[in-house]
């Protein structure tokens, strides 16, 4: 393990908002902006997983000065102008002696120092040993002092072991099982590495799926419970412990119900759900409501589906986000049509609609980026669907898969499998067969059972149309991938 030294302390400086930053971003929101960033990252082959939550930190002020990669992408963006034109402090003052010298700036990304435990009143910054920028790694971010890469590489190991460690170790979990050490309690760096893991999941389940993660996240989970179990001496650190540990058991829970494990995913809710009653948190627990009339959709309970979604209205709406009241409209929507009753979906969609255009707004939360215009269509498509009206579910599909940020994969993949099985159940076996081998074709990239379970379904009512050119190549493709275990 490379070793660390710690600088003298400092007194702690009050951030200041970034209002040139502010200023940029107009009158987009948040989630808004971080797409444009994530669009000139992959303009200039950079890879940042930058959301609502980066900016909204960008812009109060507590990212004094971006990592490498956030540089480039933002002087890409916009072209000459300097970081202390968009408002950040120059890197020399943010960094000190662990500064490299400007024109190294754009070669390698030398050092991350840990964020230190504020609770413990021990300000200074903690150096690490230099490593390389390494361009192969398509899931380093790049981080920079102020963006805590602890737990985040629970993601990128593979063993069971070495991920465990990786993701234990650096919260001061993991220790010799011969010393009766007691754990430390947790700090700001803590709090800032659980936000991170959530960042980390949702951006990996975007482009990949949830099959291939969900065995992965469980370790994470693990350490912030703990982390919790700690304590801490300072309330604010608390409620963002509290905070972090209740979305990041929504974030594994939907790795759950997205891959089939649906008593999994309803444990994983409960334990948000209490834990955002116990400290009042009415964002926690708008959206532990919001994902269980998901899953209570998808399981077959479409009564609990319509409650529960009515409960994260009632919860929700004080937050001011007619976003977020549009997505829980929409889950109330979903009930209704698994109940068969047209008139209270049509009720529900129209409402989700209206809320929708009054477009975005601070208020959103961060965890609603993936919530836009596509996501709409396709949970619309849902509806029509579930009531067998599969002409409108199949145009609704379509405009979904048009419409979708190619960054959301998976989203792709599961907008454009709905759209071939409204198609096969609709009468349009050709048509079917050519979006069906659309998303084998981005199998290579997801990994999810709820996709594969959907063409699964549209290759048996493809069956009897087999003796069709497209409709055979389709199914024989189909029979010939592996199924997730």
């Amino acid at each position: 393990m490379a070793s660390s030294t710690v600088t003298p302390p400092r007194p702690d400086r009050p951030a200041r908002p970034n209002l040139a930053f502010r200023h940029l971003r107009g009158h987009r929101s948040p989630a808004e902006f971080a797409a444009l960033v994530r669009r000139a990252a992959r303009e200039i082959g950079e890879r940042v997983s930058c959301d609502a939550r980066y900016i909204g930190r960008v812009e109060a002020g507590e990212i004094r000065c971006p990592n490498y990669a956030y540089e480039r992408v933002f002087l890409h963006m916009f072209p000459g102008r300097t970081l202390t034109d968009l408002g950040f402090a120059p890197r020399a003052s943010v960094r000190g002696r662990g500064a490299r010298a400007p024109e190294e700036a754009p070669c390698a990304h030398t050092t991350r120092p840990e964020r230190t435990t504020s609770d413990e009143r021990n300000t200074g910054e903690t150096g690490r040993a230099h490593k390389p920028y390494d361009t192969q790694d398509p899931y380093d971010k790049h981080h920079d002092h102020e963006e805590s890469d602890v737990l985040r590489r629970a993601f990128m190991t593979g063993g069971g072991a070495t991920m465990a460690a990786a993701t234990l170790g650096p919260l001061g979990l993991a220790h010799d099982a011969s010393a009766d050490r007691p754990v430390r309690r947790a700090g700001a760096s803590e709090a800032g590495a659980l936000e991170e893991a959530v960042r980390r999941i949702r951006l990996l389940d975007d482009r990949h799926g949830a099959d291939g993660l969900y065995r992965r996240a469980a370790a994470p989970l693990r350490a912030a419970y703990a982390l919790l179990d700690a304590g801490t001496t300072r309330q604010t650190t608390a409620d963002r412990l509290h905070s972090g540990a209740g979305e990041l058991a929504i974030s594994v829970g939907w790795l759950a119900h997205d891959s089939g494990r649906f008593d999994d995913a309803r444990s994983h809710y409960a334990e948000a759900l209490a834990t955002a009653r116990m400290t009042g948190d009415q964002g926690l627990e708008a959206h532990a409501f919001c994902n269980t009339a998901f899953l209570a959709r998808d399981a077959g309970r479409p009564r609990e589906a319509v409650r529960a979604a009515q409960a994260a209205q009632r919860v929700g709406r004080p937050l001011g986000s007619p976003r977020l009241m549009s997505l829980l409209a929409l889950r109330e929507a979903g009930g209704w049509a698994g109940l068969a009753d047209r008139t209270g979906c049509e009720q529900a969609l129209v409402r989700a609609q209206a809320l929708y255009d009054r477009g975005p707004c601070d208020s959103d939360p961060e965890w609603m980026s993936f919530y836009g215009e596509a996501e709409l269509e396709g949970l619309e498509a849902q509806c029509w669907s579930t009531l067998g009206d599969w002409p409108r579910a199949a145009r609704h599909a379509k405009r979904a898969a048009d419409l979708q940020d190619p960054h959301f994969s998976r989203n792709i993949a599961l907008y454009t499998a709905e759209l071939a099985d409204d198609l096969a159940r609709g009468g349009h076996p050709d048509e079917a067969a050519v979006a069906g081998i659309r998303v084998l074709d981005l199998l290579d990239q997801v990994q999810s059972s709820r996709i594969q379970t959907m063409l699964a379904g549209t290759a048996r009512v493809l069956l009897p149309h087999r003796r069709a050119g497209g409709v055979s190549t389709f199914l024989e493709r189909h029979a010939s991938t592996p199924r997730m275990v």
